[in-house]
């Protein structure tokens, strides 16, 4: 089966060069599972859709971002604190650094400080 993703036209750059290497995603009825083929777009249902590149999902987990005021920014991932730190984690979504990644959160999620859905990881670009 093939999955389908949309991105802002502003990832596409960190996609294309490999610093972006997953998404962060509310649940749905069916994500990508590791092996399956992925296609990333931008633009998706609409005239201006553009394939950005395809790859293969090698890692879905559960994430919890928790950005709630008064409160040490945190992300769980499969139940446990990430590992790395926030900046590095951020990079590997495609940001400059964590503050980077929590402003474009607030902008485009207003209002929600705990977000619970999944990370989806990929591996090459086939281009």
């Amino acid at each position: 089966m093939m999955v389908a993703y949309s991105f802002k036209a502003v990832f596409a750059p960190r996609i294309l060069d490999g610093s972006k290497r997953q998404t962060i995603r509310a649940d749905r009825r069916r994500h990508a599972r590791p092996g399956e083929q992925l296609q990333l777009y931008t633009g998706m249902r609409t005239k201006h859709c553009k394939l950005i590149a395809r790859t293969i999902c090698v890692a879905v987990l559960p994430i919890v971002i928790d950005m709630s005021a008064g409160r040490q920014p945190g992300i769980m991932l499969d139940g446990r604190p990430i590992e790395i730190g926030l900046d590095q984690f951020a990079r590997l979504d495609g940001f400059e650094d964590w503050g980077d990644m929590a402003t474009f959160w607030m902008d485009n999620h207003p209002g929600i400080e705990r977000f619970e859905g999944v990370l989806i990881q990929w591996g090459a670009l086939d281009v």
